[in-house]
């Protein structure tokens, strides 16, 4: 059954209203009509089964028949934040680590990005362009929220956001005492943070601030992982292996 997203203001006494976008894609691309099935999910992970009742040009108007919590959302927070890549990757990452499970990701400004992105209307207008990516990944993959994407930060703000999290890691190519199987034994259930650094790498001196601040250097094994590549692993197995 398709899924879609509204905001909770949009659901009252018993009814669900969309419209704008949403509801042209749902009534324009989807084909869909009165007394068709839909799941529409309000971003708090709870999912309301609904029979479309009335339709308009760009809205709509669908009973609730069900209501239940959102099966699809993993047990364990996982902040991802990304080193900003180059081109068009951070949308790949975005999209990807969505559809697997990841629950915000922070664009990081590193000491060795190439990307610059500009505070202002170009940075608006990227963000934007992000959100969209992740609402549109947790479509499809049936997500219970929309992952949120946030502004870019510099690499000491991104430390400070991590310090609330339970736990933080941080893949380094040049770690070779403690692997990621090490990490996941003795983490502490909640939230993880993970820190992938941009085409480059991190530089020593960010290590160096990242181990101050309680973030573990970890090895991904004996291959070097593209910065697309390397969130997406990470986050994967921590998933797999802490639920």
């Amino acid at each position: 059954m398709p899924k879609y997203f509204t905001k909770p203001e949009n659901i009252k006494d018993g009814f669900i209203t969309i419209d704008g976008d949403e509801a042209k894609h749902i009534l324009n691309v989807m084909r869909m009509a009165e007394g068709d099935k839909i799941t529409i999910c309000d971003g708090n992970k709870k999912d309301y089964y609904c029979e479309i009742t009335e339709t308009e040009k760009n809205a709509l108007k669908a009973q609730i028949i069900d209501v239940a919590e959102s099966e699809t959302e993993p047990e364990t927070e996982i902040v991802l934040f990304q080193g900003l890549p180059k081109s068009d990757k951070m949308e790949y990452i975005i999209q990807k680590c969505v559809e697997i499970g990841v629950s915000r990701i922070v664009p990081v400004i590193t000491e060795r990005a190439v990307v610059k992105i500009e505070k202002g209307a170009k940075e608006d207008k990227k963000v934007e362009r992000w959100l969209k990516i992740s609402e549109s990944a947790a479509k499809q993959s049936g997500r219970g929220i929309v992952p949120v994407i946030e502004r870019p930060v510099k690499f000491a703000e991104a430390l400070k956001e991590a310090s609330i999290l339970e736990n933080a890691v941080i893949p380094y190519e040049n770690e070779e005492k403690t692997g990621l199987k090490e990490f996941i034994k003795s983490a502490k259930k909640g939230s993880v943070g993970i820190f992938i650094g941009p085409e480059g790498g991190f530089d020593n001196s960010e290590i160096e601030m990242a181990v101050k601040s309680g973030i573990i250097p970890v090895t991904l094994g004996k291959r070097i992982l593209r910065t697309e590549t390397a969130g997406l692993v990470t986050a994967a197995i921590i998933l797999y292996e802490l639920g």
